[in-house]
């Protein structure tokens, strides 16, 4: 086992091989050729680490973002395909020192860009004196005519940027670009880091790495004090789970403690932002937005947009919600602006940029840009380098060659199209780091993101962030879809830095108030849980249908036909041994949960991942009769371990009383169909045992009942006993229960329609006899359950 203290020639070894390309500054190896001292501690303990141990800690690292559901989507012709996170475990090690001069010129930097965008939507000043082409603004889609005059509740328009870094051979840094529409990529920086650790713990010191958590709290307190002066709650807004970085916005709301919201849960009413929930209209008083700004007004900005909230616009230029960025803000992240920033810096800060950027120019005029498009030769067709992370879309062409006429124009020029002009930007050599592949450390490419948050107290910037790895040395090829990586960025101290957590001091204790359930996110809970119980049914169903198919080896058999019927009439085939409806409730119930990712734990979500998992296995290879009942029984077990999570670890809000009574809404309706199916005079002989079976209440029959199993005995057991978790007035009490704890079940001493409607029901069931509970009276009662349902989808989930 290593000891921590590895020799300078177990290090030799390790990095043997590695070979930094000419002309390219790397991160582990300096321009001596010696390790750099930063990395010489992480290297001691990694040299002595045997093979076995380093899969080991890297498999480590991999299980924990599986679990934690942490995928890339890669768009394609033939629809999305998800695959695993393609993590470079070796992270990025910068020393603390460098990253103190880093930090202050992007503090620096986002203060020139807020005052751009101030201008931009203000007095535009540098437009009228020259500092900007009026096309830039004018023409750029990004500038929203709409929003000018808007001045932000705050009185800032950025909140919250991103800057994409590169180390040129000298060993400097510049910038390539700046994001100030919606960043992405904290949430993957954070989970980059969980998994990190996870590979490195001991004896890996950590005592010295900067922790990523203090930034994320004084963000979340800047949100906390723009909230509370406007009188509101604050809220993530997302465009929603087709999204390729949904998974970030739910993770950042889960992990923050914030709601997230999609444009058609919130109205704008009487010119105030409100979100729809299960206890009516709230106000919202700050959003964070994670979707573009012309999509965010359908109304005013993109007509064609079904992401937004009609009105939005107008509510801020009221100054009744706060956006975090402000729209229209994106503007100053348009390539082009970044040939004009040098100037702007020194007429407005007097001095230059302390972060240069990479060289740019702009052919603003038209005689210019035909020049350029017309004697382009050599064409090349490349990624850009920085494109939002971690995706590239798919209209950022860049074109590099030579003029023909031998123009003095530099062969690796890049020239892109951006709002109607070209812009010409320097190719640089990005720095290598070291990457693990095939036993040995081997130098990639590397850009990173770095992330700066508007707090109290300023700018604060997060010691760490987010980089990105090329698969080979071609440094054109960091995007994730041509097999790019990603890895955690350390910022080391050369001496133990205090713990930081999420959690602010606090001199008293104070509970926070109960948070508010939107009605899409009631919906999609409710509906989870009725997917989930609509599966186990099934697979209870398809199970005992085999166990009688093994047991006759007959179709024919009138207990098989029967129970073949019955799958039947609920869309399942009888042919094969495990349905493909069982995997369509399992994959619907998948569904609402990842809309829902940022109020379900992770426990939970990874319980359903595995149980489709096993479901997918067992359903390619189980032949019918006795093989898939038995494989049927291991899949039970795997949703007991669901329920289980559920109702053992949720917390008792509103989000868990929803889950729960789309649980048990399947199961009362479900136990009724079973019982008008089973327990039928002309049900054959057998049918009796399969509706006890399929109610998992056999043994319970056993000890209850000394006679005979009959209809009377199986009504009195399924339908009217109060102590059977599987009979339907179990349910229907529980139901009844659960919807008297939601707001509104009664107003001024009146029940609501609902409760009304639970507590017929649940009457009715409680003064019932078995025979009363004939054909007819089960055909009725299910048609109560179905009248129930729409009651409380029309008052809480619509």
């Amino acid at each position: 086992m290593d000891d921590g203290t590895g020799s300078s020639r177990d290090v030799a070894a390790l990095i043997a091989d590695y070979a930094v390309p000419p002309g390219v500054a790397d991160e582990m190896i300096g321009p001596d050729g010696r390790v750099r001292a930063v990395w010489q501690p992480f290297l001691d303990r990694f040299a002595r680490l045997s093979p076995e141990d380093v899969a080991r800690r890297f498999a480590r690292g991999d299980r924990y973002l599986r679990d934690a559901g942490v995928f890339f989507r890669q768009y394609r012709d033939d629809g999305p395909a998800e695959r695993d996170w393609p993590l470079s475990h070796v992270p990025v090690l910068l020393p603390e020192s460098e990253w103190t001069d880093i930090s202050a010129a992007l503090v620096e930097r986002a203060e020139l860009l807020e005052r751009v965008v101030a201008d931009l939507y203000g007095p535009g000043d540098l437009v009228r004196d020259g500092f900007l082409p009026p096309e830039l603004v004018a023409q750029n889609p990004a500038w929203l005519r709409p929003m000018v005059g808007a001045r932000p509740p705050s009185g800032h328009y950025l909140h919250f940027v991103a800057f994409e870094l590169g180390r040129s051979p000298d060993g400097s840094w510049f910038v390539l670009g700046d994001r100030t529409e919606a960043p992405s990529g904290a949430g993957f920086a954070l989970e980059n880091r969980v998994a990190t650790m996870r590979a490195f713990s001991d004896p890996f010191e950590h005592g010295t790495i900067h922790r990523l958590a203090g930034f994320f709290r004084s963000f979340r307190s800047a949100l906390q004090r723009s909230a509370a002066s406007l009188e509101g709650r604050m809220a993530i807004l997302t465009p929603g789970l087709g999204t390729e970085t949904y998974f970030e916005h739910a993770y950042i709301a889960r992990y923050l403690g914030l709601m997230l919201l999609e444009g058609e849960d919130l109205r704008v009413v009487d010119g105030r932002v409100m979100v729809r929930t299960v206890a009516g209209l709230k106000p919202v008083s700050v959003l964070w937005r994670r979707l573009d700004s012309a999509f965010a007004d359908p109304l005013e900005l993109d007509g064609g947009s079904q992401l937004g909230t009609p009105g939005l616009a107008g509510a801020i230029r009221g100054g009744h919600v706060a956006m975090a960025n402000a729209l229209g803000s994106g503007i100053v992240q348009t390539r082009a602006f970044l040939a004009f920033l040098p100037r702007i810096a020194r007429a407005l800060q007097g001095k230059p940029l302390a972060l240069p950027n990479i060289a740019t120019w702009w052919c603003g005029q038209q005689a210019e840009r035909d020049y350029v498009a017309e004697n382009l030769s050599r064409m090349m067709v490349g990624p850009a380098l920085s494109q939002d992370l971690p995706f590239e879309t798919t209209d950022d062409t860049v074109i590099a060659g030579r003029f023909q006429d031998g123009r003095d124009l530099d062969p690796r020029a890049w020239v892109r199209a951006r709002a109607g002009d070209l812009v010409g930007q320097e190719a640089v050599a990005l720095s290598t780091t070291p990457v693990h592949e095939d036993g040995a450390f081997r130098p990639r490419p590397v850009m990173l993101r770095v992330f700066a948050a508007r707090t109290a107290e300023g700018w604060r910037v997060m010691p760490g962030g987010y980089a990105r790895i090329g698969p080979s040395e071609d440094a054109t090829a960091l995007a994730l879809r041509r097999g790019g990586r990603v890895a955690d960025v350390w910022i080391v101290s050369d001496r133990d830095v205090p713990p930081e957590t999420l959690a602010a001091p606090q001199e008293t204790f104070q509970r926070a108030s109960d948070s508010l359930l939107p009605s899409r996110a009631a919906d999609n809970l409710y509906w989870l849980g009725r997917y989930v119980e609509r599966a186990e049914n099934l697979i209870r169903l398809v199970r005992a249908y085999n166990l009688r198919l093994a047991e006759t080896g007959r179709e024919d058999d009138p207990r098989v036909a029967r129970a073949g019927a019955h799958l039947r009439r609920l869309g399942v085939p009888s042919e094969i041994g495990v349905p493909g409806a069982v995997t369509q409730s399992l994959d619907s119930a998948i569904r609402c949960a990842a809309k829902v990712r940022d109020r379900f734990s992770i426990d939970g979500w990874t319980a359903l991942q595995v149980l489709r998992e096993e479901l997918g296995d067992i359903a390619a290879r189980v032949q019918p009769g006795d093989e898939a009942s038995r494989a049927l029984g291991q899949l039970l077990r795997g949703a007991a371990g669901f329920s289980g999570l559920v109702h053992d670890n949720m917390y008792r809000f509103a989000g868990w009383r929803f889950l729960s009574i789309g649980r048990a809404m399947e199961r009362a309706q479900n136990m009724t169909g079973i019982l008008r199916d089973f327990a039928s005079p002309e049900a054959p002989e057998g049918s009796f045992d399969i509706a006890i079976e399929v109610g998992d209440s056999v043994m319970t029959h056993r000890r209850r009942y000394q006679i005979e199993t009959n209809r009377n005995t199986v009504i009195d057991l399924l339908a009217l006993d109060h102590r059977n978790p599987r009979s339907v007035r179990y349910q229907v009490s529980r139901i009844l229960s659960l919807v008297s704890e939601l707001p509104g079940a009664e107003v001024n001493g009146e029940l609501s329609h609902v409760m009304r409607a639970a507590l017929r029901i649940e009457t009715r069931l409680a003064t019932a006899e078995p025979e009363e509970l004939d054909a007819k009276g089960l055909a009725a009662l299910q048609t109560s359950l179905v009248e129930l349902s729409e009651r409380l989808t029309a008052a809480y989930l619509v």
